[in-house]
């Protein structure tokens, strides 16, 4: 099927989609954001992972469509700095390697705990809000309408359009992630395999992640300091 722009009408969320589950894959906090290294010392880059990953809990936990979020990481030190947002989240010990290793188990738990959709989501897009999610939703709501309840894909490439910042997927596994280089095109033609819908949002809040110099020096500052001392207080209680 052809992927078609969202809408931005205002239905409530479909009951085809609910229950949404979130997997929030995390590599490491230590070596993290390694592009970014020629703005940000290795103290500094582990500050702003901390940050952002705290951010995006506290977003997803003021986000009502959110039934359970599904962390998943080889990293030790996740499972007591997401302690400190107060919003319940369920850390999974990444057995294997590889991102999408780390999605594909994640998407598994959500599924064996009942999830009708999965929104997979990187912890690095700092303008994220619950407007930005409600708009993916609102996108997904009329491509199952479209589809006729059929499965779907909604999602939110990167400013460039060759990664992807957001994935919803109905069911949790019509598709097996492809996250990585050119993964825009790659899930395309995934859901195109799958004779799936796809609803392609096009969201600044959602588009903009933040890997590289150039990202830094187009984030608003006041939102980096935030950040930064978000994570700096996360790293001083967990002893990073």
């Amino acid at each position: 099927m052809q992927p078609t722009m969202a809408s931005h009408d205002d239905p409530s969320a479909s009951t085809g989609l609910l229950p949404i589950h979130v997997v929030l894959p995390l590599r490491t906090v230590s070596g993290g954001k390694a592009r970014l290294g020629g703005a940000l010392d290795a103290e500094e880059r582990e500050e702003l992972v901390l940050g952002m990953l705290l951010q995006t809990v506290a977003v997803l936990g003021r986000w009502p469509l959110c039934r359970r979020i599904h962390l998943v990481s080889p990293d030790p030190v996740v499972d007591a700095t997401t302690r400190q947002a107060g919003v319940e989240v369920t850390v999974h010990r990444q057995r294997g390697e590889g991102l999408n290793e780390g999605i594909g188990q994640g998407v598994a738990a959500a599924l064996a705990e009942g999830a009708a959709s999965v929104l997979i989501l990187p912890s690095d897009l700092p303008y994220l809000s619950v407007e930005a999610l409600d708009e993916l939703i609102l996108a997904a709501d009329a491509g199952l309408a479209a589809a006729a309840g059929g499965p779907l894909l909604a999602i939110a490439p990167s400013d460039a359009r060759s990664g992807t910042n957001a994935l919803l997927l109905r069911p949790p596994d019509v598709i097996e992630p492809a996250f990585g280089v050119d993964s825009f095109e790659a899930h395309l033609r995934a859901a195109a395999a799958a004779d799936a819908a796809v609803q392609v949002v096009g969201d600044a809040r959602l588009g903009f992640d933040l890997d590289t110099p150039d990202d830094l020096e187009r984030l608003d500052p006041a939102r980096l300091r935030e950040l930064m001392a978000l994570g700096r207080t996360a790293a001083d209680q967990v002893g990073v």
